[in-house]
């Protein structure tokens, strides 16, 4: 039996298709962020979080598994050939959310409130909307930032190991 050819889609102008396995399309990306960072909500409220909240309370374990699943939205990017300063913002919030989800219970709270999935699926959406656009200033000076505060997240428990010792000595 022979196999139907396929019918050619029609994409509105400025949208190009994902080539056959070339990775996750827009809708699984955005199915992925909604399962890591809005799946539920906490009635009467309009407060959302999903899986990374919750995995993260399982010490280690969690949050190795969520920033996996994370990384599969950067791959996307990747794949779609988003500029290297796009690719590095993403990088850097899901490095942040994964240090700051390494402190119990406030980790947690953090990644209801920050959804870096969901930013980073709005970040790869803007990029692909405005094409291979320069950066702007704004750009490199967020991800400046990003990076100086994963830099201080990771710092931070050596300098006050550093100040306690030298309590310690005195």
């Amino acid at each position: 039996m022979m196999a139907k050819p396929l019918e050619p889609e029609i994409f509105p102008p400025g949208v190009e298709p994902v080539a056959a396995g070339a990775g996750l399309d827009d809708e699984q990306l955005d199915w992925l962020a909604t399962l890591l960072d809005d799946l539920f909500t906490i009635p009467g409220t309009r407060i959302r979080f999903g899986l990374d909240a919750l995995a993260g309370l399982i010490p280690g374990v969690g949050d190795a598994l969520t920033g996996v699943a994370s990384f599969l939205i950067l791959h996307a990017a990747w794949q779609r050939g988003l500029p290297r300063v796009a690719l590095l913002r993403m990088l850097a919030h899901v490095a942040l959310d994964s240090i700051a989800g390494t402190v119990p219970v406030l980790g947690d709270l953090f990644d209801v409130a920050y959804k870096s999935n969901r930013r980073n699926v709005e970040l790869l959406r803007r990029y692909q909307e405005r094409g291979n656009r320069q950066q702007s200033k704004r750009d490199w000076f967020f991800l400046l930032f990003l990076v100086l505060t994963v830099a201080l997240l990771v710092a931070l428990p050596f300098l006050l190991l550093a100040w306690v010792i030298s309590l310690l000595r005195s």
